[in-house]
């Protein structure tokens, strides 16, 4: 893009800004036709990012807000989470990281617009889908379908959530930042499991919102049948093909995955700049006017929300803004220049008559005209071959698997496999408060076991199994199941091979008998949670007793029906084999006792406010135990950048800093060995199982510590370790920048950043102004190179906290390369650490 045609398009840029911003206090008129949401009468181009409120901090939000509006986008979207604003029955919360409406005032002040996605279902790989647990308890109640009892909740809900954002005039009806709303979620998909009831619901869901009169457009996502007024959208990794079933709706994409979700055990998902970038040209190429990034800022699963099971506490979605709300580069930049592109495009795309020419071989040609304007897209849709097309007696060649935006249509100022915006190198680093030590010194307490593992002691008894989720109304991940067995001495089942087997729905068992461990499994291969655990014993005449620790790791969240999916310990069996007779003892109508959580939950023992937090034993620290509870002080890491807890070494458990959940680790989970890929080529469709690395490494081993956590003095870091760990190799690091790349074509402009807290350019590690090879960190000289590029970019970079550089001739001197050679200037820059 040569500097006039980048100055009009900030230019037009900032403009919109203004109007948007303009807006924020005055009622706006929202509504759509075909082609576009329009706001005051004009159709609007609407590029939106998810960014997930309680999946940050509310000092977060401000940064990761204005990154994205940096980005090039002018709305964010975010879930309404049901069950984290009604945890208890009729008992809200709206504090810290769920406050709703600051997170909503922090978006407008931004001059942003925002999309609220009610639900109340929300999927999300959020634990029970955003679900309460006590609403699958109610009797009587079945979800997600025509039942009096579910719709009474969710509309009460709904209701609220509604008449709070009124109240607050956050509506853009009243001069507020939310232009629409979403009912419902991704019902389309399970629609057909629940049979006419499933339509009478969803009909249900539109006549209730629309009820609602929020004065804005509702939008029901993947659901082609969405009742009049709502309006229908796709969700998915393209779009471009989508058509909405009614003609007057635009077309809408309110999930464009920019990666994919992480689970314990699994591999690191990677979506390429290029591919998201040519999803994108591709949809508003087609006629796309409104695209939604899922994720913008994946962030953290903190507490118990992740959903799953087995969904890892990470949720960086490989998404343009990490989970700690750095610049994924060059996803973010790449999109950006993208976002330029459209938005100085708006009025044409939206207005303009719409004309095509194929070329074969998977390449068009489409071409807006509007009052004497014209905008270009060139598509070449075929996996493997580039190609040079003929258009209005020019030669373009569009590289396969990607798009060329030529906003007139004669000069190509965008190619989706073309990019430019540099790539980032973070490592993990020790920073020490000063007079810090350099290991923590750590006390300890044993989880209290004795009484339920001994003795059998609970707080309810049935005669049954009864089901996790109904047991605990999720208040814990952890449920005792304990029953004794009196044996007469001529009981069948005493002696030897004798098999005690356990079915259990998962998600991990622990399993004791007569005070002795006995053993521990859990599920999660293949995709399968439920699991039978089956061990030889030998039982007392007399006596003994069973107990059974059954741990979730997040509960189902996605599927028709996912609510009903049985969590905990489903059946207990004797087996002994006697005389070629097998012999059957079945415990599972026995009598059991229930506890519900572990005995340090029960006293709150992270908190250090809590009365029960001082029985710490601070001399022969044990390692490798199970059920151990572990406590450290630190002082905070100097300086700005983001902590995070490195927590190799540990097996399974929860982290508190200063009595708040970072989550659940569970570092000894390696990831499979086989799926990666040694080479990643964007072209071609991508999912989740494409560009995946990290085969037989951990899981997750460094866990987010928001700064707000800690405190300017001492904190506190305790850790649950249910499996058995070793603290010692426990330690606080810093996620700094290490190094920036770029490999930027002739006629572009080089950008380089540390991205900020002071970090400077230290030294120019690689440079060449030719044909370079290779990619970040490993670079090499091509057939031509400028003798002189290297010096020009020690001269303008070091020291700098970025810079920019005009790839040029003029500027870096002359490669004497050879006809028809396309240059670039390729650059590694070390920054000051």
């Amino acid at each position: 893009m040569s500097a006039l045609q980048c100055a009009s398009v900030v230019a037009l840029l900032v403009a919109c800004s203004i109007f948007c911003s303009c807006c924020a206090s005055t009622p706006l008129d929202v509504s759509s036709d075909a082609r576009a949401i329009t706001i005051n009468g004009q159709r609007r181009i609407i590029l939106a990012g998810s960014i997930h409120y309680p999946r940050s901090t509310p000092q977060m939000w401000p940064d990761l807000i204005q990154k994205s509006k940096e980005g090039g986008l002018n709305a964010i979207e975010t879930y309404v989470f049901w069950n984290a604003h009604e945890a208890q029955y009729r008992q809200y919360d709206f504090s810290g990281n769920l406050d709703l409406v600051r997170f909503l005032r922090t978006i407008q002040d931004a001059g942003l617009y925002a999309i609220l996605r009610i639900g109340p279902y929300v999927c999300a790989e959020w634990n029970y889908g955003g679900y309460p647990i006590w609403l699958h308890n109610m009797q009587g109640i079945q979800l997600r379908t025509d039942n009096s009892v579910y719709k009474n909740e969710m509309q009460n809900f709904t209701t609220m959530i509604v008449n709070m954002m009124k109240k607050e005039e956050l509506f853009a009806s009243q001069g507020g930042p939310i232009i629409i709303a979403q009912i419902e979620n991704e019902y389309g998909n399970v629609i057909s499991s629940y049979g006419e009831a499933g339509k009478q619901y969803i009909n249900w869901c539109a006549s209730m919102a629309n009820s609602l009169d929020i004065g804005v457009p509702w939008v029901m996502c993947q659901e082609t049948d969405a009742p009049a007024p709502m309006l229908e959208t796709c969700n998915g990794w393209y779009c471009d093909q989508y058509e909405p079933k009614n003609s007057s709706t635009p077309k809408m994409w309110t999930e464009n995955w920019t990666g994919w979700f992480k689970g314990w055990g699994g591999l690191d998902p990677h979506r390429t700049a290029e591919d998201l970038a040519y999803a994108v040209a591709r949809f508003f190429q087609l006629g796309g006017t409104l695209q939604n990034y899922y994720m913008y800022h994946g962030g953290t699963n903190f507490g118990r929300t992740a959903g799953g099971p087995y969904i890892a506490t990470t949720y960086d979605y490989d998404a343009p803004l990490d989970e700690f709300g750095n610049l994924n580069q060059p996803k973010w930049g790449h999109l950006k220049e993208l976002h330029l592109q459209l938005m100085s495009m708006e009025k044409v795309l939206t207005h303009g008559d719409v004309s095509s020419i194929d070329y074969g071989n998977d390449v068009q040609v489409t071409i807006y005209s509007y009052n004497g304007t014209a905008s270009c897209f060139f598509s070449n849709a075929n996996q493997t071959t580039d190609t040079t097309i003929s258009f209005q007696d020019n030669q373009f060649t569009v590289p396969a698997w990607s798009v060329s935006i030529l906003p007139d249509c004669k000069t190509e100022t965008y190619n989706t496999a073309k990019v430019n915006s540099q790539t980032t190198v973070f490592v993990k680093k020790a920073n020490q408060a000063e007079d810090e030590p350099s290991s923590l010194s750590w006390s300890w307490r044993p989880e209290h076991v004795k009484e339920t593992v001994n003795n059998g002691l609970g707080s309810v008894s049935a005669n049954m199994l009864i089901e996790q989720k109904a047991a605990t109304n999720d208040t814990s991940d952890y449920l005792w199941y304990m029953t004794s067995l009196d044996l007469a001495k001529d009981d069948l089942i005493l002696g030897d091979d004798l098999t005690l087997r356990v079915n259990t729905s998962g998600h991990v068992l622990h399993v004791y008998l007569n005070g002795k461990f006995l053993g521990s499994q859990w599920g999660g291969d293949n995709g399968k949670y439920d699991f039978v655990f089956e061990k030889k014993v030998k039982l007392n005449e007399g006596k003994n007793q069973l107990s059974l620790l059954s741990a979730t790791v997040g509960l189902k969240n996605y599927g028709p029906m996912f609510y009903d999916v049985p969590t905990g310990v489903a059946g207990v069996e004797l087996i002994r084999k006697l005389n070629d007779e097998l012999i059957v003892k079945d415990l599972s109508s026995s009598k059991w006792t229930y506890k519900v959580g572990l005995h340090g939950e029960d006293h709150q023992i992270q908190n250090v406010e809590s009365p029960h937090s001082s029985k710490w034993i601070s001399d022969s620290l044990p390692t490798n135990r199970m059920m151990t509870w572990y406590k450290t002080t630190f002082k905070a890491p100097l300086g700005n950048d983001v902590v995070v807890l490195d927590l190799l070494g540990m097996g399974k458990g929860h982290a508190w800093i200063n009595g708040r959940s970072i989550g659940r680790f569970w570092p000894t989970y390696l990831a499979v060995q086989d799926g990666c890929q040694e080479t990643c080529d964007y072209r071609g469709p991508y999912s989740d199982t494409k560009c995946r690395t990290n085969c037989g490494g951990i899981s997750q081993r460094w866990y987010h510590v928001p700064r707000s956590f800690i405190r300017d003095d001492l904190n506190t870091l305790v850790l649950f370790e249910e499996f058995g760990g070793n603290p010692s190799n426990v330690k606080f690091q810093t996620n700094v920048v290490d190094k920036v790349c770029a490999a930027v074509e002739e006629g572009h402009t080089l950008e380089l950043s540390c991205q900020g807290n002071g970090r400077a350019i230290s030294s120019i590690e690689f440079a060449s102004f030719g044909d370079p090879k290779g990619s970040c960190e490993a670079f090499s000289s091509g057939s031509c190179d400028s003798a002189a590029a290297l010096s020009v970019l020690q001269e303008k970079c070091v020291g700098q906290e970025s810079c920019s550089i005009e790839v040029s001739d003029a500027l870096l001197g002359s490669a004497n390369c050879g006809f028809g050679v396309q240059r670039k200037l390729a650059v590694q820059a070390r920054c000051h650490h």
